[in-house]
């Protein structure tokens, strides 16, 4: 991989990460567009951690307090019943499905589910599932004819149960073309939650995964394409971009629909079929030397 390339990546990793589009699937779709080896997924994951470094620091003032609050519960049983301390347990709760899923399906994960009609597919189908979950939000918040406004639900009502289905859905993304926030946030509004609620806990329930996946494919930097000093400039690249992206989305979020992503991904992926489909690009582009 080269310098030039690692920087394109790691730019599009930090511009889609956050976004309800598909982060893994933009990187296999740059990739294969320009003709350039599949990065792979321990590229991906690494190049995550300068994103996920971006969420740590846009959230750090509730990440301190809920980790404070969870650390003190553990010892004060009167503690226990407090807020944040309750959104720890649900966080590690949140991230049981990932990580028990990421490494049973590991082998699936590098190698068939990054196959650019299954890509396309899900694209498809989580943009389709994102855009009714945005609807039935609208018409809880907007009202609608004969309907009255219905509060949503915030993170304070979010229950072990629902943290499961949170990490349930978390865990879809291990599949490129899913979206990790799409997925998470999809989930949530489908519960009940509003967006900001669904939003924030799809991210804070992110850190765990994603650190602990990137840490553990550290051990492949070096290898093959996956050389230290490009990885590094992409996961630099990532934070940078990244940080100026979640801070946008969370103002987005507050007042937009999600309709323009739900068109996004939908077209994307008619049109990556429509390519794949006439043979203009292989299903596997760029695998062979990944």
């Amino acid at each position: 991989m080269s310098w030039f390339e690692s920087f394109i990546l790691g730019l599009v990793q930090g511009l889609t990460e956050f976004l309800p589009i598909s982060s893994s699937a933009h990187l296999r779709l740059t990739a294969a567009f320009a003709g350039w080896h599949d990065p792979g997924a321990a590229f991906t994951a690494i190049t995550q951690i300068g994103t996920e470094a971006a969420v740590l620091i846009y959230f750090r003032k509730d990440i301190a307090r809920i980790i404070s609050a969870w650390f003190r519960s553990l010892t004060n049983k009167a503690m226990r019943g407090d807020h944040d301390a309750q959104m720890g347990w649900l966080v590690i709760v949140g991230s049981i499905p990932i990580g028990v899923l990421g490494v049973t399906l590991k082998d699936q994960i590098e190698g068939p589910f990054r196959d650019l009609r299954l890509t396309a597919v899900m694209l498809i189908v989580m943009g389709v599932v994102l855009g009714v979950a945005d609807r039935l939000a609208a018409r809880d918040e907007t009202g609608a004819k004969h309907r009255a406004v219905r509060e949503r639900k915030s993170l304070k009502d979010l229950s072990v149960k629902d943290g499961l289905i949170f990490g349930f859905c978390q865990a879809l993304a291990l599949v490129p073309g899913v979206s990790r926030s799409g997925a998470t946030i999809s989930g949530g509004l489908l519960m009940g939650y509003n967006r900001e609620a669904a939003a924030r806990y799809s991210f804070l329930l992110a850190i765990p995964a994603v650190l602990a996946s990137g840490v553990f494919e550290l051990k492949d930097a070096g290898d093959g394409h996956v050389a230290w000093g490009p990885t590094g400039l992409a996961t630099l690249v990532a934070f940078g971009v990244g940080y100026v992206v979640i801070a946008w989305f969370m103002k987005f979020i507050t007042t937009k629909s999600f309709m323009p992503f739900v068109i996004y991904r939908i077209l994307l992926g008619i049109a990556l079929l429509f390519l794949v489909g006439t043979d203009t690009l292989s299903p596997h582009a760029g695998e062979s030397a990944g």
